[in-house]
Protein backbone atom coordinates (compact mmCIF):
# COMPACT_ATOMS: atom_id res chain seq x y z
CA UNK A 1 0.00 0.00 0.00
CA UNK A 2 1.51 3.68 -1.34
CA UNK A 3 1.71 6.18 1.76
CA UNK A 4 -0.11 8.97 0.99
CA UNK A 5 1.84 12.20 0.67
CA UNK A 6 -0.80 14.79 1.58
CA UNK A 7 -3.91 14.24 4.09
CA UNK A 8 -6.61 16.99 3.83
CA UNK A 9 -10.64 17.74 1.97
CA UNK A 10 -12.37 18.98 -0.76
CA UNK A 11 -14.21 21.85 -0.22
CA UNK A 12 -17.14 23.19 -2.26
CA UNK A 13 -20.01 25.12 -1.01
CA UNK A 14 -20.61 23.85 2.30
CA UNK A 15 -19.51 20.09 1.75
CA UNK A 16 -16.44 18.55 3.00
CA UNK A 17 -15.01 15.08 1.49
CA UNK A 18 -11.78 13.96 3.63
CA UNK A 19 -9.12 12.62 1.11
CA UNK A 20 -5.68 11.19 1.06
CA UNK A 21 -3.38 12.39 -2.08
CA UNK A 22 -1.16 9.26 -3.59
CA UNK A 23 1.26 10.03 -6.77
CA UNK A 24 -0.44 9.13 -9.71
CA UNK A 25 3.01 8.30 -11.40
CA UNK A 26 6.20 6.95 -10.85
CA UNK A 27 10.04 7.11 -13.08
CA UNK A 28 10.99 3.72 -13.93
CA UNK A 29 12.36 4.40 -17.56
CA UNK A 30 15.78 6.05 -16.59
CA UNK A 31 18.98 4.69 -16.26
CA UNK A 32 20.65 6.62 -12.85
CA UNK A 33 24.73 7.17 -13.55
CA UNK A 34 27.28 8.51 -10.73
CA UNK A 35 29.40 11.22 -11.03
CA UNK A 36 33.02 9.69 -10.75
CA UNK A 37 36.73 11.36 -11.34
CA UNK A 38 38.05 11.73 -14.66
CA UNK A 39 41.63 10.17 -13.38
CA UNK A 40 40.88 7.48 -11.44
CA UNK A 41 36.96 6.71 -12.10
CA UNK A 42 36.47 7.00 -8.13
CA UNK A 43 32.67 8.01 -7.24
CA UNK A 44 32.83 11.54 -5.85
CA UNK A 45 31.35 12.12 -2.16
CA UNK A 46 28.65 15.60 -2.44
CA UNK A 47 29.18 16.35 1.14
CA UNK A 48 27.29 19.35 3.04
CA UNK A 49 29.51 22.23 3.66
CA UNK A 50 29.43 25.23 6.26
CA UNK A 51 31.64 28.10 5.25
CA UNK A 52 32.45 28.22 9.40
CA UNK A 53 32.40 24.72 10.68
CA UNK A 54 33.44 23.08 7.67
CA UNK A 55 31.58 19.85 6.76
CA UNK A 56 28.15 18.92 8.48
CA UNK A 57 25.58 16.58 8.53
CA UNK A 58 22.55 17.00 6.20
CA UNK A 59 20.48 16.31 9.52
CA UNK A 60 21.93 19.17 11.10
CA UNK A 61 20.28 21.89 7.98
CA UNK A 62 17.29 24.06 8.72
CA UNK A 63 15.48 26.17 6.09
CA UNK A 64 15.76 29.70 6.30
CA UNK A 65 14.24 32.79 4.11
CA UNK A 66 17.09 35.81 2.96
CA UNK A 67 15.11 38.82 3.35
CA UNK A 68 17.98 40.81 3.61
CA UNK A 69 21.67 40.38 1.97
CA UNK A 70 23.05 37.86 4.49
CA UNK A 71 20.18 37.66 6.78
CA UNK A 72 17.75 35.04 6.69
CA UNK A 73 14.58 34.13 8.94
CA UNK A 74 14.20 30.54 9.99
CA UNK A 75 11.15 28.95 9.35
CA UNK A 76 10.31 25.36 11.60
CA UNK A 77 7.68 22.83 9.64
CA UNK A 78 4.93 24.36 12.59
CA UNK A 79 5.59 27.87 10.76
CA UNK A 80 4.45 26.07 7.40
CA UNK A 81 1.45 24.32 8.46
CA UNK A 82 0.38 28.01 10.58
CA UNK A 83 0.10 29.54 7.15
CA UNK A 84 -3.74 31.23 7.57
CA UNK A 85 -4.78 29.86 4.47
CA UNK A 86 -7.74 27.36 3.89
CA UNK A 87 -5.78 25.70 0.89
CA UNK A 88 -3.03 24.10 3.23
CA UNK A 89 -5.39 21.24 4.46
CA UNK A 90 -8.17 21.63 1.45
CA UNK A 91 -8.92 21.24 -2.11
CA UNK A 92 -10.67 24.43 -2.29
CA UNK A 93 -12.87 24.65 -5.60
CA UNK A 94 -13.22 27.75 -7.26
CA UNK A 95 -15.62 26.82 -10.01
CA UNK A 96 -16.52 23.84 -12.80
CA UNK A 97 -15.55 24.10 -16.44
CA UNK A 98 -16.01 21.69 -19.41
CA UNK A 99 -13.86 18.58 -18.82
CA UNK A 100 -12.30 19.38 -22.58
CA UNK A 101 -10.16 22.57 -21.42
CA UNK A 102 -8.28 24.73 -23.71
CA UNK A 103 -5.36 26.98 -22.52
CA UNK A 104 -5.66 25.09 -18.89
CA UNK A 105 -4.90 21.76 -20.60
CA UNK A 106 -3.08 19.16 -19.80
CA UNK A 107 -0.44 20.68 -22.21
CA UNK A 108 -0.10 22.74 -19.09
CA UNK A 109 0.04 19.91 -16.23
CA UNK A 110 2.92 19.68 -13.74
CA UNK A 111 2.28 16.72 -11.52
CA UNK A 112 -0.92 13.79 -11.80
CA UNK A 113 -2.22 12.50 -8.24
CA UNK A 114 -4.66 10.10 -7.42
CA UNK A 115 -7.63 10.61 -4.38
CA UNK A 116 -8.68 8.42 -2.00
CA UNK A 117 -11.66 9.34 0.57
CA UNK A 118 -11.67 8.69 3.53
CA UNK A 119 -14.38 6.11 4.81
CA UNK A 120 -16.68 9.15 6.13
CA UNK A 121 -16.11 10.48 2.57
CA UNK A 122 -16.57 7.90 0.40
CA UNK A 123 -20.71 8.51 -0.36
CA UNK A 124 -20.00 12.60 -1.23
CA UNK A 125 -16.42 11.76 -3.05
CA UNK A 126 -18.54 9.11 -5.19
CA UNK A 127 -21.18 11.77 -5.85
CA UNK A 128 -19.08 14.51 -7.05
CA UNK A 129 -17.07 12.19 -9.63
CA UNK A 130 -20.29 10.78 -11.06
CA UNK A 131 -22.19 14.45 -11.86
CA UNK A 132 -19.07 15.22 -13.32
CA UNK A 133 -18.41 12.31 -15.44
CA UNK A 134 -21.92 12.51 -16.03
CA UNK A 135 -22.04 16.78 -17.04
CA UNK A 136 -18.59 16.14 -18.62
CA UNK A 137 -16.94 18.95 -16.31
CA UNK A 138 -13.86 19.24 -14.12
CA UNK A 139 -13.44 21.35 -11.08
CA UNK A 140 -10.68 23.68 -10.89
CA UNK A 141 -9.39 24.39 -7.43
CA UNK A 142 -6.29 25.68 -5.65
CA UNK A 143 -4.28 23.12 -3.07
CA UNK A 144 -1.03 23.81 -1.29
CA UNK A 145 1.50 21.05 -2.01
CA UNK A 146 5.32 21.16 -1.62
CA UNK A 147 5.26 24.59 0.67
CA UNK A 148 3.50 26.51 -2.92
CA UNK A 149 -0.26 27.27 -3.58
CA UNK A 150 -1.23 25.77 -7.00
CA UNK A 151 -3.74 25.35 -9.63
CA UNK A 152 -5.08 22.26 -10.09
CA UNK A 153 -7.77 20.32 -12.13
CA UNK A 154 -9.65 17.43 -10.85
CA UNK A 155 -11.28 15.10 -13.10
CA UNK A 156 -13.23 11.95 -12.62
CA UNK A 157 -10.76 8.52 -13.22
CA UNK A 158 -12.59 5.52 -13.74
CA UNK A 159 -13.49 4.52 -9.97
CA UNK A 160 -11.43 7.19 -8.65
CA UNK A 161 -10.46 11.36 -9.17
CA UNK A 162 -7.22 12.62 -10.67
CA UNK A 163 -6.09 16.20 -9.25
CA UNK A 164 -3.61 17.59 -12.08
CA UNK A 165 -1.42 20.30 -11.20
CA UNK A 166 -1.39 23.05 -13.59
CA UNK A 167 1.10 26.10 -14.37
CA UNK A 168 -0.15 29.49 -12.94
CA UNK A 169 -0.81 32.34 -16.67
CA UNK A 170 2.13 34.09 -15.51
CA UNK A 171 4.43 30.88 -15.41
CA UNK A 172 3.23 30.07 -18.93
CA UNK A 173 5.35 31.94 -21.80
CA UNK A 174 3.81 33.62 -24.54
CA UNK A 175 3.73 32.25 -27.65
CA UNK A 176 3.99 35.23 -29.47
CA UNK A 177 8.05 35.07 -28.74
CA UNK A 178 8.29 32.59 -31.46
CA UNK A 179 9.12 33.00 -34.86
CA UNK A 180 5.61 30.95 -36.04
CA UNK A 181 4.42 31.42 -39.73
CA UNK A 182 1.81 33.12 -40.89
CA UNK A 183 -1.95 31.83 -40.45
CA UNK A 184 -3.07 32.58 -43.43
CA UNK A 185 -0.48 30.63 -45.10
CA UNK A 186 -2.10 29.37 -48.52
CA UNK A 187 -2.25 25.43 -49.79
CA UNK A 188 -3.10 23.32 -52.99
CA UNK A 189 -6.17 21.65 -52.24
CA UNK A 190 -4.01 18.29 -53.51
CA UNK A 191 -1.85 19.21 -51.02
CA UNK A 192 -4.47 19.35 -48.16
CA UNK A 193 -6.33 16.51 -49.25
CA UNK A 194 -2.94 14.05 -49.06
CA UNK A 195 -2.40 15.86 -45.49
CA UNK A 196 -6.08 15.04 -44.61
CA UNK A 197 -5.10 11.20 -45.65
CA UNK A 198 -2.09 10.93 -43.84
CA UNK A 199 -3.49 11.95 -40.85
CA UNK A 200 -6.66 9.74 -41.85
CA UNK A 201 -3.76 6.79 -41.86
CA UNK A 202 -2.33 7.20 -38.66
CA UNK A 203 -5.39 8.00 -36.36
CA UNK A 204 -6.57 5.09 -34.44
CA UNK A 205 -7.80 4.56 -30.60
CA UNK A 206 -4.83 5.45 -27.95
CA UNK A 207 -3.26 2.44 -26.79
CA UNK A 208 -0.50 3.20 -23.83
CA UNK A 209 0.71 -0.97 -23.86
CA UNK A 210 1.77 0.34 -27.77
CA UNK A 211 5.00 2.55 -26.37
CA UNK A 212 7.77 1.97 -24.95
CA UNK A 213 11.61 3.84 -23.93
CA UNK A 214 13.50 2.66 -27.04
CA UNK A 215 16.64 5.20 -25.73
CA UNK A 216 16.76 2.87 -22.29
CA UNK A 217 16.90 -0.64 -24.32
CA UNK A 218 19.41 1.15 -26.97
CA UNK A 219 21.30 2.76 -24.12
CA UNK A 220 21.12 -0.85 -22.15
CA UNK A 221 22.83 -2.26 -25.08
CA UNK A 222 25.57 0.43 -25.57
CA UNK A 223 26.45 -0.22 -21.90
CA UNK A 224 26.56 -4.23 -22.23
CA UNK A 225 28.86 -3.90 -25.22
CA UNK A 226 31.38 -1.79 -23.30
CA UNK A 227 31.09 -3.91 -20.40
CA UNK A 228 32.03 -7.07 -22.25
CA UNK A 229 34.49 -5.13 -24.11
CA UNK A 230 33.59 -4.91 -27.47
CA UNK A 231 33.25 -1.64 -29.65
CA UNK A 232 30.29 0.34 -29.55
CA UNK A 233 29.11 0.91 -33.47
CA UNK A 234 27.23 3.54 -34.34
CA UNK A 235 24.00 2.78 -35.93
CA UNK A 236 23.45 3.02 -39.98
CA UNK A 237 22.90 6.70 -41.58
CA UNK A 238 19.16 7.64 -41.89
CA UNK A 239 18.79 8.02 -45.55
CA UNK A 240 19.11 11.92 -46.23
CA UNK A 241 15.18 13.00 -45.46
CA UNK A 242 13.81 15.67 -48.05
CA UNK A 243 13.95 19.16 -46.99
CA UNK A 244 10.53 20.15 -47.97
CA UNK A 245 11.29 21.47 -51.62
CA UNK A 246 8.24 19.29 -52.58
CA UNK A 247 5.43 19.03 -50.30
CA UNK A 248 3.52 17.08 -52.65
CA UNK A 249 6.03 14.87 -52.84
CA UNK A 250 7.28 14.09 -49.08
CA UNK A 251 3.04 14.19 -48.22
CA UNK A 252 2.66 10.78 -50.41
CA UNK A 253 5.40 9.31 -49.16
CA UNK A 254 4.69 9.29 -46.03
CA UNK A 255 1.20 8.17 -46.64
CA UNK A 256 2.54 4.84 -48.35
CA UNK A 257 4.94 4.57 -45.20
CA UNK A 258 1.73 5.16 -42.94
CA UNK A 259 -0.52 2.43 -45.04
CA UNK A 260 2.03 0.05 -44.71
CA UNK A 261 2.88 0.12 -41.31
CA UNK A 262 -0.47 -0.13 -39.97
CA UNK A 263 -1.44 -3.27 -43.10
CA UNK A 264 1.81 -5.05 -41.13
CA UNK A 265 0.13 -4.52 -37.99
CA UNK A 266 -1.91 -7.95 -36.61
CA UNK A 267 -5.69 -7.44 -36.57
CA UNK A 268 -7.63 -8.46 -33.53
CA UNK A 269 -10.77 -10.23 -35.12
CA UNK A 270 -14.01 -10.59 -33.34
CA UNK A 271 -15.72 -13.64 -35.41
CA UNK A 272 -14.24 -15.92 -38.10
CA UNK A 273 -16.47 -14.47 -40.69
CA UNK A 274 -15.20 -10.80 -39.35
CA UNK A 275 -11.46 -11.83 -39.46
CA UNK A 276 -12.00 -13.36 -43.29
CA UNK A 277 -13.38 -9.66 -44.04
CA UNK A 278 -10.98 -7.72 -42.54
CA UNK A 279 -8.51 -9.61 -44.09
CA UNK A 280 -9.80 -9.43 -47.49
CA UNK A 281 -10.21 -5.60 -47.10
CA UNK A 282 -6.82 -5.82 -45.88
CA UNK A 283 -4.60 -7.39 -48.71
CA UNK A 284 -7.06 -5.20 -50.94
CA UNK A 285 -6.36 -2.30 -49.33
CA UNK A 286 -2.39 -3.21 -49.29
CA UNK A 287 -2.34 -4.26 -52.36
CA UNK A 288 -3.70 -0.69 -53.59
CA UNK A 289 -1.44 1.35 -51.62
CA UNK A 290 1.25 -0.92 -52.51
CA UNK A 291 0.79 -0.14 -56.18
CA UNK A 292 -1.02 3.23 -56.29
CA UNK A 293 1.12 5.14 -53.56
CA UNK A 294 5.06 5.16 -53.45
CA UNK A 295 7.30 4.42 -50.62
CA UNK A 296 9.74 7.04 -50.73
CA UNK A 297 10.39 11.22 -52.42
CA UNK A 298 11.86 10.46 -54.97
CA UNK A 299 9.35 7.44 -56.26
CA UNK A 300 6.61 10.01 -55.31
CA UNK A 301 8.27 12.38 -57.77
CA UNK A 302 8.59 9.80 -60.58
CA UNK A 303 5.11 8.00 -59.84
CA UNK A 304 3.46 11.53 -59.86
CA UNK A 305 5.27 12.30 -63.41
CA UNK A 306 4.30 9.02 -64.69
CA UNK A 307 0.63 9.67 -63.93
CA UNK A 308 0.74 12.93 -65.45
CA UNK A 309 1.99 11.47 -68.67
CA UNK A 310 -0.23 8.69 -68.64
CA UNK A 311 -3.45 11.03 -67.79
CA UNK A 312 -2.20 13.27 -71.06
CA UNK A 313 -1.68 10.14 -73.01
CA UNK A 314 -5.57 9.13 -72.29
CA UNK A 315 -6.75 12.81 -72.83
CA UNK A 316 -4.87 12.44 -76.20
CA UNK A 317 -6.46 8.68 -77.10
CA UNK A 318 -9.69 10.18 -75.69
CA UNK A 319 -9.78 12.98 -78.22
CA UNK A 320 -8.48 11.19 -81.31
CA UNK A 321 -11.70 9.25 -82.17
CA UNK A 322 -13.28 12.82 -81.81
CA UNK A 323 -10.81 14.73 -83.87
CA UNK A 324 -11.16 11.58 -86.57
CA UNK A 325 -14.80 11.60 -86.86
CA UNK A 326 -14.79 15.65 -87.34
CA UNK A 327 -12.22 14.93 -90.20
CA UNK A 328 -14.32 12.44 -91.52
CA UNK A 329 -17.64 14.88 -91.42
CA UNK A 330 -15.76 17.42 -92.50
CA UNK A 331 -14.46 15.38 -95.77
CA UNK A 332 -18.28 14.01 -95.97
CA UNK A 333 -19.59 17.64 -96.20
CA UNK A 334 -17.22 18.86 -98.27
CA UNK A 335 -17.70 15.88 -100.95
CA UNK A 336 -21.73 16.82 -100.69
CA UNK A 337 -20.92 20.36 -101.99
CA UNK A 338 -19.19 19.14 -104.00
CA UNK A 339 -21.58 17.08 -105.41
CA UNK A 340 -24.33 20.16 -105.52
CA UNK A 341 -22.49 22.32 -107.05
CA UNK A 342 -21.72 20.04 -110.41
Amino acid sequence: MPRAMWRGAIQFGLVTIPVRLFLATESRGGLSFNMLHADDHQRIQMKVHCPEHGEIKRSDTVRGYEWTKGQYVVLEESDFEAVPLKTVRSIEIEQFVPARRGEAGARFVKGSYYLEPEPVGRKAFTLLKDVLAESELQAVCKIVLKDREQLAALDPYGPTMLLSTLYWPDEVRDVGELDLPAEDEEFKPAEVEMARQLVAALTGEFDAGRYKDEYREALLQVIESKIAGLPVEAPAAEPETSKLTDLMAVLEASVAAARAETAEQPARPTSKATATSKATAKSKATATSKAEVPVSVEEARKTRGKKATAAKSRRSSAEAPTKAKATTKAKAATGQARRKTA
